[in-house]
């Protein structure tokens, strides 16, 4: 089922808030990022909201509640299954070396992980299942997987909710939107690595320069 910003429209006044809430669970809780964007679901409900098809208290509390259950079903799997993955399988990416890793990543830099995961599709479906491998304290990766989700549904949701008070057509425009509420949250992350890059190769440089 592809909910794009048109079919979602239909989706969400057939399905209701029931609906909403299963698909904004099941897009991290049962696995299935790939094929529910939840921007999409999330942004026209802000929009139908504002037209008087849906009320936009009851839209923020259900993805709210939908996104921070399903994150926490997702580290329950990763907590559970997903040590007995690695430690039975014995190849480059499933392994007790690269286990351990997630663990140390996660115990130095969970918890903006956490955060900023709600915010990129795919990356929201995997996060809290690393999260759980690498032994996150659950209660540190509640409290960050909380944070995360009340950003995310406010921004979306009402972001579809005042655009479509203020601008005819705002569907129009979701791709954009949708892409900027994902880049911007990452671009301090990514000034960061792009920096640590440039630092390790400068050092690299220096270091064959010191042995010529």
């Amino acid at each position: 089922m592809d909910l794009n910003v048109f079919n979602s429209t239909i989706f969400l006044k057939s399905a209701s808030y029931a609906g909403f809430f299963a698909v904004i669970y099941a897009e991290t809780g049962l696995l299935v990022g790939l094929i529910l964007p939840g921007e999409s679901l999330l942004f026209t409900a802000g929009y139908l909201s504002s037209l008087g098809l849906f009320n936009i208290w009851l839209i923020l509390f259900f993805a709210f509640s939908a996104a921070v259950l399903a994150d926490s079903t997702g580290y329950a799997l990763g907590k559970k299954y997903g040590v007995k993955i690695f430690k039975e399988n014995n190849n480059k990416i499933l392994n007790n070396r690269n286990m351990e890793r997630a663990e140390n990543f996660y115990n130095k830099h969970g918890g903006k992980t956490v955060i900023l995961a709600r915010f990129v599709p795919f990356a929201r479906t995997v996060i809290p299942i690393m999260a759980g491998v690498g032994k996150m304290r659950y209660a540190t990766f509640l409290a960050f997987n909380i944070i995360g989700a009340l950003l995310w549904t406010i921004s979306i949701a009402l972001i579809g909710f005042y655009l479509g008070k203020i601008i005819p057509n705002a569907e129009k425009y979701i791709v954009w939107i949708i892409l900027a509420v994902v880049l911007i949250p990452l671009i301090p992350a990514l000034t960061a690595y792009f920096k640590k890059d440039r630092g390790k190769k400068l050092r690299e440089l220096q270091k064959s320069s010191h042995y010529r």
